[in-house]
């Protein structure tokens, strides 16, 4: 449940549009069956074997969905901030996800049941909907990860690492967009199957050429240049 004084929590599940389409009734429900647990940074939230039981709403933080790859590197399918949720196509089909959910910061996130699931979710039609709509949209997530690893050069791969992260959560402002959280240099790796060395220097390069621009709290913006490059 839900603590009474956390406002933040329930404002962050009315944000999100599988819970926002709720009758207050509702909602108030789902304030007595979510269950809040808090993770430390690099800590495991969730292999294999458990990704058919919950799904999760992150409330703070920042966590990275990793799959282990045959020469034994991690490489990152996909990071989630607050506002998210990970976990509900496994309640759907009741596969396994393969993969296994990292905490990249501190994180607080928000667990549903499976019973509960499909007791309050899948009977709504209207949620059903924002749930078919969501999946077009992490399916849509998947082929661009695709493109993603069949680019043919380094450079090509972390620009399209920065542009995918920016069209997901990018902010636009007078500089060009912001990606509105810390992306290191090993994270980047991770995604575009790279190595750090690798990622470190090509972005020096682009930062040398005006295309991007890492300010003091280590987040990137990506500058008008960055996307004239044809």
């Amino acid at each position: 449940m839900i603590g009474t004084d956390n406002h933040s929590h329930l404002k962050t599940l009315e944000n999100i549009p599988i819970f926002s389409c709720m009758l207050p009734d509702e909602k108030a429900r789902l304030n007595q069956i979510i269950t809040e647990k808090r993770f430390k940074k690099n800590s495991i939230i969730l292999i294999e074997e458990d990704s058919k039981n919950f799904m999760y709403v992150i409330f703070s933080g920042k966590i990275k969905v990793v799959r282990i790859n045959p020469d034994g590197r991690e490489q990152i399918l996909v990071i989630r901030k607050r506002g998210d949720f990970f976990g509900e196509m496994t309640l759907l089909d009741g596969k396994s996800q393969p993969a296994t959910i990292v905490a990249m910061e501190d994180a607080e996130v928000g667990l549903i049941s499976k019973n509960d699931f499909e007791l309050y979710f899948m009977k709504d039609a209207t949620i059903l909907k924002q749930i078919i709509t969501m999946l077009c949209e992490r399916l849509r997530e998947s082929w661009a990860m695709l493109r993603l690893l069949a680019l043919p050069d380094a450079e090509s791969r972390i620009r399209a690492v920065l542009a995918h992260i920016s069209s997901i959560y990018g902010i636009k402002d007078v500089r060009g967009v912001m990606i509105p959280f810390k992306l290191t240099h090993k994270e980047i790796a991770e995604f575009a199957a790279l190595t750090r060395e690798t990622v470190s220097r090509l972005l020096a390069r682009l930062s040398q050429a005006g295309e991007i621009e890492i300010n003091g709290q280590k987040t990137i913006i990506l500058k008008p240049a960055f996307f004239n490059i044809k």
